[in-house]
């Protein structure tokens, strides 16, 4: 079994992506990411990311075959970092990272993110922050209905941090320290 795999959930906008880029440096591991994914499926369909995310509520294979796709990578690979919201449950021998994020904070990251324009468009922080929050609560009822799991139970996670105050520098830092504790546990 592959055990050098972090698996990094959470919020939108927490920082996943950054995070998971200085990741890669230090480890020189790979990255696989379910939201690239979503993301050109919303795209190819040319809607936006929220009418994607209702369309995978009527569409339940689309969803289970996205979540899939990261357990046979994990299979295939090791020295992996899979960006995924439920890459603890698709990979449950990973290091299971939670990036958590202030609303307000997730919206205004979210506004000026110009890698996030052609799939998001916001007016302001404030539809933003009404995206986001409708966006959160439509994926966690669906991954209830699909997959019988809670993504907000802290409890599916090794590692759960705020990251509204801190810098992707820090976060990455605690996530190397306790992953290599994590590690040393299992090797």
């Amino acid at each position: 079994m592959n055990i050098h795999i972090i698996t990094m959930a959470g919020d939108i906008a927490s920082g996943k992506g950054t995070v998971t880029s200085l990741l890669k440096e230090e480890l020189g591991y790979e990255i696989y990411k379910n939201g690239e994914y979503v993301r050109k499926l919303a795209k190819d369909m040319n809607m936006s990311i929220v009418e994607f995310q209702e369309y995978l509520n009527q569409h339940e294979e689309i969803d289970r075959e996205v979540e899939k796709s990261a357990s046979i990578y994990a299979k295939e690979h090791d020295n992996l970092i899979i960006d995924a919201r439920l890459g603890f449950y698709a990979v449950p021998h990973s290091f299971k990272v939670y990036l958590k994020v202030d609303l307000r904070e997730a919206a205004r990251r979210a506004y000026n993110d110009s890698l996030r324009k052609d799939t998001e468009i916001y007016n302001s922080i404030e539809d933003a922050m009404r995206d986001i929050k409708y966006r959160y609560d439509q994926e966690n009822m669906r991954y209830l209905k699909t997959y019988n799991v809670k993504r907000d139970d802290m409890n599916n996670y090794d590692l759960v941090i705020d990251t509204t105050q801190k810098a992707p520098e820090e976060v990455a830092n605690i996530i190397l320290t306790q992953y290599r504790e994590w590690l040393k546990e299992r090797e």
